[in-house]
């Protein structure tokens, strides 16, 4: 463990750039159920996983106030029907914005608004494309004169549909009565440096076309090889959907500009209607354990290896009250009583309450009242916090024997575990107000004790 071994401007450097190769997984939290837990024991619960950004529909204010403090970040939502009075000016969106955002940050953590949802391919005819765009614009122009720009992108999300074809991925582009509205998207994005969205989903795929699509294919396995005509070798349909998305980006003329691409919805049901062989809990299982693995591998694909994309499992609840078919209130990892679905792997070492409670298990022994502890948030980037562990360790004035070789914290021996001892007891010592546990965004509050074994992390 390398302690005070930087040089005073090079960690301040690292503690002021923000954090680069972080590799997050996000959930779906829909909440069209009479049936589920409230947001407040969802956020508490979430801190004891790997999850660290959630994607919701609207703007509903109980989820925002319960999401406050917990160093998750959110990304909100216009709904569709609410899109076309945003796109008339940006004073519109400007009071959308102050009612509905503006008094829950910074304390919740509001990274995106999603502007509709598929809006494009819905069979609204009342829903005007030309809105979508100006809506996208206003809403970006209310945040620019905030000065919140930098902190919450404006995107929108889209089902494969806008799609004319998505086979060959290299030779994928976009529908052509999309393509004006298309082209003014991805210019804004490029512009203003939010992510492409898309609602990729390999099941649809496979159970439309069961005899001619690979069920491991579809389900992200090491399946044999599909080829395309330009080189590219895929191993799961996912991939193959994201290049589509990237050659239809690329047809636009926007190949030599920066766009990252997110997957806003991917997963797997766990029950169909009648004959559908597809929907099952094992399927259901083994596609979103590949995908959280995906989401948590810094990789690309075929067509770009390099390019990291974040992932949001498509979704957190079972939601009894979702109109459609079967499948549609089937793609939760968890039941309403919050009981598993199936047994999907969200635990994280070091996060709060230890990452091993469910959402049906009962929080025992939780600290309660003015106990808190500061740690470190999963998946933060090593560089900086090894910048933080030298900076507590250092000039923060933190006895950090207990994490030499020699004492009690120092198994494991692994930097995320150093750096939430450190980064405990700097917050203890300076009074644990919110702002001594950001730590250029590392640092998450928790209110369950995180010693373990003989370690002991202190507490006032």
């Amino acid at each position: 463990m390398a302690i005070a071994n930087l040089p005073l401007l090079l960690l301040l450097i690292l503690l002021m750039n923000p954090l680069q190769n972080v590799s997050s997984v996000g959930i779906n939290y829909g909440t069209l159920g009479n049936n589920l837990p409230s947001p407040k024991k969802v956020a508490q619960l979430l801190q004891s996983t790997l999850i660290d950004k959630v994607k919701i529909y609207d703007t509903n204010p109980e989820i925002l106030q319960a999401f406050s403090n917990t160093g998750i970040d959110l990304i909100v939502a216009v709904e569709n029907s609410h899109v076309s009075n945003i796109s008339t000016e940006v004073s519109s969106a400007d009071e959308w914005l102050s009612t509905r955002v503006i008094p829950f940050i910074p304390a919740t953590s509001i990274v995106a608004i999603a502007v509709g949802n598929e809006y494009l391919t819905t069979n609204d005819n009342k829903l005007e494309p030309k809105a979508l765009v100006q809506a996208m614009q206003n809403l970006h122009a209310a945040l620019v004169a905030r000065g919140l720009d930098r902190k919450i992108k404006v995107t929108t999300p889209h089902s494969m549909a806008i799609l004319a074809s998505s086979f060959p991925p290299s030779a994928s582009t976009f529908a052509l009565n999309l393509m004006p509205t298309m082209t003014a998207i991805v210019g804004f994005l490029a512009d203003t440096g939010a992510p492409f969205m898309v609602n990729a989903y390999p099941y649809f795929a496979y159970r439309d076309n069961p005899g001619s699509v690979n069920l491991e294919y579809a389900l992200l396995g090491n399946a044999t090889g599909v080829r395309d005509p330009k080189g590219y070798v895929y191993n799961n349909m996912l991939d193959a959907q994201i290049d589509s998305i990237r050659s239809a980006i690329n047809a636009l003329g926007f190949g030599n500009m920066t766009i990252e691409i997110t997957v806003s919805e991917s997963g797997w049901p766990s029950k169909g209607d009648h004959g559908d062989k597809a929907a099952t809990p094992q399927n259901a299982k083994t596609y979103n354990t590949r995908l959280i693995e995906r989401a948590q591998a810094y990789k690309g694909t075929p067509m770009k290896p390099k390019d990291k994309i974040e992932i949001f499992v498509f979704a957190l609840f079972n939601e009894n009250k979702k109109e459609g078919d079967e499948t549609e209130r089937n793609f939760g990892m968890f039941n309403g009583d919050g009981s598993k679905v199936y047994d999907v792997d969200l635990s994280c070492q070091f996060c709060s309450n230890g990452g091993t409670l469910g959402f049906g298990e009962k929080v025992s022994g939780a600290a309660r009242g003015p106990s808190v502890w500061c740690i470190a948030k999963p998946h933060s980037d090593d560089k900086v916090l090894q910048a933080v562990l030298d900076f507590c360790c250092g000039p923060g004035g933190v006895d950090c024997r207990e994490i030499y070789e020699s004492g009690d914290c120092f198994e494991p021996n692994k930097l995320l575990a150093h750096a939430s001892y450190a980064m405990n007891a700097y917050y203890q010592m300076h009074g644990r107000n919110y702002w001594n546990c950001d730590f250029k965004g590392t640092g998450l509050v928790a209110f369950s004790d995180p010693s373990y074994g003989t370690c002991r992390y202190p507490q006032q």
